[in-house]
C-alpha cells in the first residue's frame, strides 16, 4: 500500500485511538512506518460484511414486531415467564448495529485521512462474536418461526422502493473513501478488482426497481375500499382479551367483527378463553393452586366465575398501551371476569357486531357435544344468525343443517370441484399473495387475514384488496384514512430515474475530485522523498 499523506495530527490521533485501541500520534505512526496491509484490508471487508449482516437483522427485527406478541405468549406457555421480549430484541439489535456502524465510520474516516486501518484484536473478537450472535438469531428464526421469512418478503412490497433509495444513497457516499483508496493504492490488480466490484454493485442497484413490485404502485382511483376491522379477542391493547370490556372497546374502534375463542366448561357452559390453561389470563394459581395446570374445560362454570380475568392485564402489561389507560379503564379492567358465550352474544347483538370464533380444544374426546352445546346457546340467544361466523371445521355439516343461516368461514384456500362454493376464508396474512387476494376479490370471496397490527402491513393488504383484517391494534388502524404511501407507476419511474442520475453524477464528481487531490499531493511527496534520499547519502559519506 502507499504511504499516503495524512490529515491533521489531532484528527488522526482521535480516529486511530478508538479503532486501533492505541494512542498513536501522527509522528509516531510515521516513524513506525505503519501502513494498511492486505491483512488489514481483509479485516475491513469483514467489518463491512458484519455491518450489512447486522443491518439486515435490524430490518428483520422491525418487521417481526407485528407478530411478537405471539412469541411472548409462546415463551409464557413454555417457561411461565411473562416479559415483553421485543424490548430485549430491539435493545440487543441496537447495540450490535451501533457498534459495527461506529467501527465502519471510523474506518472510512481513517481511509479518507490516509491513516492505517490497524483494527485492534479486541474489535476483531467482538466482530466475530457479533457475526455469530446474528447468525444464531437467523438460525433460530428459521427453525422456530419460519413463517417470518414470508413476512419479510411481504414487507419488501411496502419498503422496497425506499430501501432502493437508501441503498443507492449509501453506496453513493461510499464512493468518496473508495476513490481515495483507489488513487492511493499501488496495487493495480487490487485497484481494478475493487472498482469492478463497486461498479457491478451500483449497476445492480440502478436496475433493482425492475424487480421491485408493490400493490401500492397504482393510481389513486384504483385503490380498493379500506378493509374492515376484526377485533382479535376484542381490543387486547385497550382491555383484557376475551372479556366484555374488550368487546366494548372493539366496538368503540368501529370493528365489524368480534373474533374470540370458545371453550366449554365441565358442566356444559360455553365461555370465552384462548389458552388451554387459565394461568396466563386469570389468577387461577392463587384461587385454585392445586388445579392451575388443568385444562380450562376441567373447571365448572361456578369455579370459573370466581377467577379474576383482568388484573393480569394491569400487572403484566402485555402491550405498551396499558400504561396509558385512564383511571376509569384501569378500574373496569381490574373487575373483569370470564364471560360466557351467552353474555358475549348479548353484548355483540347490542353493539351490532358480528362474532367469529374458534371452538377449542379440537382434539377433545367430547368435541361433538361441545359443538352441539355451543350451537344451542347461539340459537337461544336471539342474535341474527348472519352475524355469527362459524370457524370450527369439526361437524360443520351438522351445523349447516341445524342453523342454516350461520355464515361459514374456512381456514383454508378454496379447492377445485368443491361441493359448495367457499364464500369466506380466514388465513394468516403470510399465506396469501397479492395476486391471490385480487383473484378472490374478483370471484366475490371474502378474505380475512390475521393478525395485522402494523400500519405498513395494513397498507399493503389494503392496496391488495383484502376484505378485512384481524388486528390487536384496532385503535391504530381505525385512524388510517389512506395507505401509508400510494404512488402512480409514472411517478415511481420518475423517482427511480432521478435518484439513479443524481447518484451517478455524485460518484463521478467524487472520483474526479479525489483524483485532483491525489495529483496535488504527489509533487510534495516526491520532493520529500528526494530530500530524504540526499540526507541519507550525506550520512553514508
Amino acid at each position: 500500500m502507499a504511504d499516503p499523506p495524512g490529515c491533521c495530527s489531532t484528527c488522526a490521533t482521535c480516529l486511530l485511538c478508538p479503532y486501533s485501541c492505541q494512542w498513536i500520534t501522527a509522528k509516531k505512526e510515521k516513524r513506525k512506518g505503519l501502513r494498511t496491509t492486505k491483512y488489514d484490508c481483509s479485516w475491513f471487508l469483514f467489518l463491512f460484511c458484519v455491518f450489512l449482516f447486522t443491518l439486515v437483522w435490524l430490518y428483520f427485527a422491525i418487521i417481526i414486531l407485528n407478530d411478537f406478541h405471539n412469541f411472548n405468549e409462546f415463551i409464557f406457555r413454555q417457561k411461565k415467564l411473562w416479559l415483553d421480549w421485543s424490548l430485549v430484541l430491539l435493545i440487543a439489535t441496537t447495540v450490535l448495529i451501533s457498534y459495527s456502524s461506529v467501527l465502519l465510520v471510523l474506518a472510512l474516516c481513517l481511509q479518507l485521512c490516509g491513516q492505517p486501518l490497524k483494527l485492534h484484536w479486541v474489535h476483531k473478537v467482538l466482530l466475530i462474536l457479533t457475526a455469530l450472535v446474528v447468525a444464531a438469531a437467523f438460525t433460530g428464526l428459521g427453525i422456530k418461526w419460519a413463517e417470518e421469512w414470508k413476512s419479510a418478503w411481504i414487507s419488501l412490497q411496502a419498503t422496497g422502493p425506499f430501501l432502493h433509495i437508501g441503498a443507492v444513497g449509501g453506496m453513493t457516499l461510499l464512493a468518496w473513501p473508495l476513490a481515495s483508496f483507489i488513487y492511493r493504492t499501488r496495487s493495480t490488480g487490487l485497484r481494478v478488482f475493487v472498482l469492478l466490484v463497486y461498479c457491478a454493485a451500483m449497476i445492480a442497484l440502478y436496475l433493482a426497481p425492475l424487480g421491485i413490485t408493490s400493490p401500492c404502485i397504482m393510481e389513486e382511483n384504483q385503490l380498493p375500499p379500506k378493509p374492515a376491522l376484526v377485533g382479535h379477542r376484542g381490543a387486547p391493547m385497550l382491555a383484557p382479551e376475551n372479556t366484555l370490556m374488550s368487546l366494548r372497546k372493539a366496538a368503540d374502534c368501529d370493528v365489524q367483527v368480534f373474533e374470540t375463542d370458545v371453550m366449554v366448561s365441565a358442566d356444559g357452559v360455553p365461555f370465552l378463553m384462548h389458552d388451554e390453561e387459565l394461568t396466563r389470563t386469570t389468577n387461577v394459581q392463587a384461587v385454585f393452586p392445586e388445579r392451575a395446570a388443568l385444562n380450562s374445560t376441567a373447571f365448572n362454570w361456578t369455579d370459573l366465575q370466581q377467577l379474576d380475568a383482568g388484573s393480569w392485564f394491569l400487572e403484566r402489561r402485555p402491550f405498551p398501551t396499558v400504561q396509558n389507560l385512564s383511571p376509569g379503564d384501569r378500574q373496569e379492567a381490574a373487575e373483569q371476569r370470564i364471560p360466557s358465550l351467552e353474555q358475549a352474544l348479548e353484548a355483540a347483538k347490542h353493539s351490532n357486531l358480528s362474532i367469529m370464533f374458534d371452538l377449542r380444544p379440537e382434539n377433545h374426546s367430547d368435541y361433538q357435544n361441545f359443538v352441539n352445546v355451543t350451537l344451542g346457546v347461539i340459537l337461544q340467544s336471539g342474535i341474527p344468525l348472519q352475524q355469527v361466523l362459524w370457524l370450527p371445521d369439526g361437524f360443520r355439516e351438522d351445523v349447516k343443517q341445524q342453523a342454516p343461516g350461520v355464515q361459514h368461514v374456512y381456514g383454508r384456500k378454496r379447492v377445485e370441484n368443491e361441493k359448495e362454493p367457499v364464500l369466506h376464508v380466514n388465513l394468516p396474512y403470510q399465506d396469501m399473495s397479492s395476486e391471490e387476494i385480487r383473484q378472490y376479490r374478483q370471484d366475490n370471496i371474502s378474505v380475512n387475514l390475521y393478525v395485522v397490527n402494523q400500519p405498513w402491513l395494513f397498507s399493503v393488504l389494503w392496496c391488495s384488496g383484502v376484505s378485512s383484517v384481524t388486528t390487536n391494534a384496532c385503535q391504530v388502524l381505525k385512524e388510517m384514512e389512506h395507505p401509508i404511501w400510494l404512488l402512480p407507476s409514472s411517478t415511481y419511474f420518475m423517482i427511480w430515474i432521478v435518484v439513479d442520475c443524481v447518484s451517478l453524477l455524485i460518484i463521478i464528481w467524487a472520483f474526479v475530485l479525489m483524483k485532483k487531490c491525489s495529483r496535488r499531493r504527489r509533487p510534495a511527496a516526491s520532493e520529500t522523498d528526494v530530500l530524504l534520499t540526499k540526507i541519507n547519502s550525506l550520512m553514508q559519506e
